[in-house]
């Protein structure tokens, strides 16, 4: 199959482009290099042995992303592209609605003037909001989100639904991931944010690898084991195969379904840093913090659906994850600038 993977010089597309070239499947990437590098596509060609297309082009330019859509011809697109830090989309909301709805609006205008109705979302487990007790379920209820990010992807889930249930002829699947974490186990690709990392992983990985000083821990005091927030973290090599298993599942999705990706546990803070600190052999020095607006005690999926649907299960536990997490780092240590 042809596929367009939009965002696909990032962390989970990269990973997500290696399982397709895997897999058999030709790739296209379309990526703006915004919050990726360019060299990423040389670390993939090492891995898979093949070289992704590669075409650098901005969703929002529609003229430009029209030309490439044509020349990548697609049987079907992975949908990446957009922006992704909690806290920025707090502190600049207007950018994140324009941007992440604006981007999606020029992919569907281009896919309907090109005739491709086959598309995988990246969603998020932010969807749930605050109003549901884990573990989430897909039809569990009504959708909603904590931050402008959130609900860029609630609102874009709706738009997607709407949109698959005017043409028959579309079929559409809704990622719901938790949180990616981990590497590529030979340590060429892994996740390389922009300035201070937004997510606990990167954060820890800096710290142990020295560009940072100490972890910071949001609160000791939550209603768990250990009194740290617990999250479903998922290792992104699982994450980048349950989208090949939903891509090649969709011919049978009439109109748009939800799938959630993750493990169907949880695993705290501070098992996190330890299991950081075992794969490291490096001390994490953390600080506890007053707890974050907006934080929730416990998250994690229920993954039976896309287990039965999809014939996809997360089987990498949180020791590989840490492992294959610190190969890249101290392999990397300022990411891929080097």
């Amino acid at each position: 199959m042809r596929v367009l993977v939009t965002g696909g010089a990032g962390f989970i597309g990269s990973h997500t482009v290696v399982a397709l070239l895997e897999h058999g499947h030709h790739v296209t990437i379309v990526d703006n290099h915004e919050n990726s590098s360019p060299e990423v596509i040389n670390r993939i060609e090492r891995i898979a042995g093949i070289r992704p297309e590669m075409i650098e082009v901005d969703l929002l330019d529609d003229e430009a992303f029209d030309a490439a859509f044509a020349t990548a011809a697609p049987d079907a697109v992975i949908h990446f592209a957009g922006l992704k830090a909690v806290g920025e989309s707090v502190a600049d909301p207007l950018r994140y609605y324009a941007h992440n709805l604006g981007s999606t609006f020029s992919l569907l205008r281009t896919m309907k003037r090109h005739g491709v109705r086959n598309l995988v979302f990246s969603s998020s487990a932010t969807v749930y909001g605050d109003q549901q007790d884990p573990p989430y379920r897909e039809d569990a209820g009504r959708l909603d989100a904590t931050n402008p990010y959130g609900m860029t992807k609630v609102m874009l889930e709706r738009i997607l639904r709407d949109v698959a249930a005017s043409e028959d002829d579309w079929h559409i699947g809704l990622l719901r991931y938790f949180n990616p974490i981990g590497a590529h186990p030979s340590g060429l690709i892994g996740e390389d944010p922009n300035g201070i990392p937004n997510n606990l992983a990167p954060y820890i990985l800096q710290v142990a690898v020295g560009r940072l000083p100490e972890v910071n821990i949001f609160g000791d005091d939550y209603p768990t084991a250990d009194g740290t927030g617990e999250r479903d973290y998922i290792h992104v090599v699982d994450l980048a195969e349950g989208h090949v298993a939903a891509l090649e599942k969709l011919s049978t999705v009439a109109g748009a379904r939800a799938w959630n990706l993750g493990t169907g546990a949880g695993t705290s803070v501070k098992q996190m840093i330890a299991a950081f600190e075992a794969a490291s052999g490096n001390p994490i020095p953390t600080v506890i913090r007053p707890r974050r607006a907006g934080d929730l005690p416990r998250s994690w999926a229920d993954t039976s659906r896309a287990q039965e649907e999809l014939g996809w299960t997360a089987s990498r536990g949180i020791a590989e994850m840490a492992r294959d997490g610190w190969r890249w780092q101290s392999s990397n240590p300022r990411g891929f600038a080097e």
